[in-house]
Order: C-alpha cells, then structure tokens, then sequence
C-alpha cells in the first residue's frame, strides 16, 4: 500500500506561487507515495477569492485529509497560519511530521512539531528516501 502524503504549503497570499506543489509531488511520487495536494480542490476557490460561508469546510476538509495521511509535508518558505495550524493538527494526530523551512531562526512552535526539518527541496530530495522509509515505520 502506497504512503499518502499531505502536501501543505502558504496558499493565502501565494496563490500565483505554487510551482513548488508540482515540484514535490513528482518526488513524491516518483518515490511510490500517493501525494494529497489541497491545492488541486482550493486553487478555484483561492483565486476567486473564499467565500466566508465555505470557510469552515475548507478546514474541516483538510483536516480530514490530514487524517487519512501517513506523513504530514509542509513546505514553509515564509510564515503562513494555515500551514502552522495543520502542522500542530498533524503532530497532535501522530503523523510523521516533516517540513521544508526556509525561514531563517523559525519558531520554536514550528522545531518543536516536526520530526524532520530541511533547509531546501534539493535537501529533502537527498533524504526523500530516508522519510519515505520512516513514514512506513508507522505502519
């Protein structure tokens, strides 16, 4: 059975930035993971701006998506809410816990809830292999 990855990463304020989804979902699947990329149902909503009454199911969603993953993925080029909530979510729920974070000094509520913490996608890439292993541990 393939490992499902959620793909979290800034959407508010990013919405015309997100080459980096495409990026990490082929490594991803690439390593025989199935990838779950909010992005894919939320970029309609995104760009025509979210309508307050559709908010709580955006979350409610996501969260559930959340739920059915192995590993949790987040990628933190700048700080970004959404990102910071569903990473606390997806420690809570014991997920394997792993972020891209190219802020520098980040804060110690983001160290403190990852398992695996990279500087870069080149970085992660080099041990794409190791958390791909790690995240089948869990099984």
């Amino acid at each position: 059975m393939k490992l499902r990855v959620f793909l979290a990463g800034p959407i508010h304020g990013f919405e015309n930035r997100q080459e980096y989804r495409a990026i990490l979902a082929d490594m991803l699947e690439k390593a025989g993971c199935e990838v779950v990329n909010p992005w894919q149902r939320e970029k309609l909503i995104y760009r025509g701006g979210v309508e307050s009454s559709k908010l709580k199911t955006l979350v409610e969603r996501d969260l559930k998506d959340i739920d059915g993953c192995d590993i949790f993925l987040a990628y933190i080029p700048i700080l970004s809410a959404g990102v910071c909530m569903e990473l606390f979510y997806a420690k809570r729920s014991e997920k394997k816990t792993v972020a891209i974070c190219e802020i520098d000094n980040p804060s110690p509520w983001i160290i403190v809830h990852v398992d695996y913490m990279f500087k870069s996608i080149e970085e992660f890439k080099q041990s794409l292999e190791y958390v791909v292993r790690s995240g089948n541990a869990n099984k």
